[in-house]
């Protein structure tokens, strides 16, 4: 058993060092088409928030309806510290993930005694509060009419201006990502996660302090929103409020649902699925319905995540992950035949010897 384990991680380790090398070597197979690039670059990002998410909902068993709203205060906070206080963008970036986990930190203390559909509409809430702020308080966030003048990141005296560079940027903050949260899912506290997520009573009865574990994962799923946010505002350089209201909150939880929140690669595939998707509905919606508007998307994603809810609740990475058992296990039997066939084999020659 011990040694079937050890193949499985082996296997899974070179699965994962051949996605990374397909994601790094990917604008190479586009060079020079920018299109292709701003597409994987809004993946990346949405890859970051969703992975949190995953996190959330996958492991601690919490849905929120608000990470949107943490993606804004990411966005807010780096705009207004380079374009008004002269901060560098890291700085920026930094300051907004610790002033999303402050405020998950507020929210989450109220939030976190309530359970179930309870806490999704918590959760929607304050999302709703907050985007009711970033239009309202125009002095800092520009109101309806947006911010703009978001510098670019710079390393060194180098500025991050092309889509080739900001892609890598962006794909090292999701490989960091993805390892981090691999990392809580294998430790202690993933555990102890996963032991809330199962029963609260019997996760407590162990000795798991539910509220604190809760609280931690819920506010290292709004600095994970909080990085993507920075990240986007210094890629386009401008923002406004409709970037994170409540519907784009519903698409990230579309996204952990298409991936499946059991897996922490699940936000990645999610992501890719939703935003090449998204892609293609805009290409094809106007030649087959010429008076159609934006709305058939929101139809169209909804429809997709009551599909996969009922017949893949576990999402696209639940359905890979049995296949590859299936077919493990498959080679693992068809070695155990093998197996005493040879050594039927080598006895009979030994016997015709003797």
């Amino acid at each position: 058993m011990e040694q079937y384990r050890r193949m499985v991680d082996r296997r899974k380790q070179w699965l994962l060092l051949a996605g990374a090398a397909v994601w790094l070597g990917l604008p190479w197979l586009v060079f020079g088409n920018n299109y292709v690039l701003s597409t994987l670059i809004l993946i990346g990002l949405y890859a970051l928030v969703s992975t949190g998410m995953t996190l959330l909902m996958g492991y601690a068993g919490q849905i929120s309806l608000g990470q949107a709203a943490f993606y804004g205060i990411g966005a807010y906070a780096s705009a207004y510290l380079t374009a008004h206080a002269g901060w560098s963008p890291w700085l920026a970036l930094a300051a907004g993930a610790v002033l999303a986990a402050l405020v998950a930190l507020v929210v989450g203390i109220p939030v976190f005694r309530l359970r179930e559909h309870y806490l999704a509409l918590a959760t929607l809430g304050f999302g709703v509060i907050m985007f009711t702020f970033f239009k309202e308080w125009k002095g800092i966030t520009g109101g309806l009419n947006g911010f703009f003048g978001i510098p670019t990141i710079r390393i060194g005296g180098f500025s991050l201006q092309s889509d080739l560079h900001f892609y890598y940027l962006v794909s090292l903050f999701v490989l960091a990502g993805l390892w981090f949260a691999h990392n809580i899912v294998r430790s202690r506290v993933g555990r102890a996660l996963r032991a809330i997520h199962g029963s609260e009573v019997a996760a407590s009865s162990l000795g798991v302090n539910i509220t604190k574990y809760k609280l931690q994962i819920f506010m290292l799923s709004a600095v994970y929103a909080s990085i993507a946010g920075s990240l986007y505002a210094h890629y386009v350089t401008f923002i406004n409020p409709d970037l994170f209201g409540i519907v784009p909150s519903i698409y990230f939880l579309i996204m952990v649902v298409i991936g499946g929140s059991a897996h922490v690669w699940g936000g990645l595939i999610g992501a890719a699925v939703y935003v090449c998707l998204g892609e293609w509905l805009k290409a094809v919606v106007p030649l087959l319905l010429p008076n159609a508007g934006g709305e058939f998307e929101i139809v169209f994603f909804g429809l997709l995540l009551v599909v996969m809810l009922i017949y893949m609740p576990n999402g696209l990475t639940g359905v890979v992950a049995k296949g590859m058992s299936k077919i493990l296990e498959m080679s693992r039997h068809q070695k155990k035949q093998v197996a005493p066939t040879e050594n039927h084999n080598a006895r009979s020659i030994g016997g015709e010897r003797g």
